[in-house]
């Protein structure tokens, strides 16, 4: 290969490339890659355009009904045309289906290796039998036109192989996108700061913090975590602090008013430092139906916080390996008995794996993309 090796990073909307690829992006631009980035609206972000060469707009939405994602591809197709790119790297499902589709047939222009990362398959165990068969087909369909799968939780790396979404040598395993760990260190977040959360809640040095961090949408499931409040014991003097914005928080708002619950669910909107919450918390609570792998339990494992998970994808990947309790997925009474039980047997403090590191996540990739076909990747 000929001059400066080039990839395309592509998601569907900027915030992805925010709060998960930046690090990437500084890394292979280090290395004197250029690296450009496509997403929609992507050009009003002046923060990312410090960390990629080219910020490029492709019109993509989050409805994969939206007709735009058809003109999307054509833009995407166009783009890819005139950068010359060795890899397009795409994230997201939307994004990664129509870039995909889009580069299916790359004409006469040399074609990049087409790398996808999976953030949770829309098909999972507990999914409905209908949307299953969907979407397993869809990316079937779509397998055809990736080089390398990325997966990022063990029941997807399972469901590839089983339904051969790609060919096994195009299927890689990876714990993760990567975690900073020195932004998640319990010496830095102080017990003073999480006294101050505490404070700030109105807590009594007595009472029992529970805390869920997540956006309020019905797949995270905040209802049962006020379902089974409501049903503990009335002397146990337990707190739930939920932090996140979302279009379902003012009806979980009200359904803890309903209930008789609301002067011990505290509803935070967003916290943009979340390690003094964190270290506030006799345990965090990860209730959703699924996750790709719940990157906020492994911010808790690095706080040495335990997790009360569902046994669900992406939540049991870091739970089950003693780092807190899992019950099952939306039996309110089973997470109720787990919360009991962290109130009465407080677990020991939880450690990482150093697996999940964002240095170690980058040399797998690193190596993926070297490993790709030298007619397309840079060595």
């Amino acid at each position: 290969m000929n001059g400066r090796p080039a990839i395309l990073m592509v998601t569907t909307i900027p915030e992805t490339l925010r709060a998960f690829l930046v690090p990437y992006a500084c890394y292979f631009r280090g290395l004197g890659w250029r690296v450009d980035a496509m997403a929609r609206d992507i050009t009003k972000f002046d923060e990312l355009a410090i960390h990629f060469d080219k910020l490029i707009d492709a019109g993509l939405s989050r409805n994969p009904l939206d007709g735009g994602n058809m003109k999307a591809a054509r833009m995407i197709r166009e783009a890819v045309s005139e950068g010359g790119y060795d890899i397009v790297h795409v994230h997201t499902p939307v994004a990664a289906f129509v870039t995909r589709f889009a580069l299916r047939k790359h004409g006469k222009t040399k074609k990049p290796a087409v790398v996808y990362t999976a953030h949770g398959f829309h098909f999972y165990k507990g999914g409905g039998r209908t949307r299953n068969f969907i979407f397993r087909n869809i990316e079937r369909m779509a397998g055809r036109w990736t080089d390398r799968m990325i997966v990022i939780n063990h029941e997807d790396y399972d469901a590839a192989k089983k339904y051969r979404i790609v060919p096994e040598d195009s299927l890689v395993y990876m714990p993760g996108i990567g975690l900073d760990f020195s932004r998640y260190d319990p010496d830095d977040a102080t017990r003073e700061e999480a006294r101050r959360v505490r404070d700030e809640l109105g807590l009594k040095r007595d009472d029992v913090l529970f805390s869920m961090i997540a956006e309020f949408n019905p797949g995270k499931r905040h209802a049962d975590v006020i379902n089974a409040l409501t049903r503990l014991p009335g002397s146990m003097n337990i707190h739930i602090a939920f932090a996140g914005e979302g279009p379902t928080r003012e009806k979980i708002h009200e359904l803890a008013k309903t209930l008789g619950v609301s002067k011990r669910a505290h509803f935070l909107g967003y916290v943009k430092h979340v390690p003094p919450l964190m270290l506030a918390s006799r345990a965090m609570l990860i209730p959703s139906e699924r996750e790709g792998l719940s990157r906020t339990a492994m911010e808790s494992a690095c706080m040495g916080v335990p997790i009360i998970g569902s046994d669900a994808r992406g939540v049991r990947d870091i739970v089950q390996h003693s780092r807190g309790l899992l019950y099952p997925t939306g039996d309110i009474f089973a997470l109720r008995d787990a919360m009991q039980q962290m109130y009465e047997e407080p677990h020991p403090p939880v450690t990482p794996d150093p697996e999940w590191r964002i240095e170690h996540l980058i040399s797998l990739h690193q190596k993926m993309y070297e490993e790709l076909p030298q007619t397309a990747a840079p060595k």
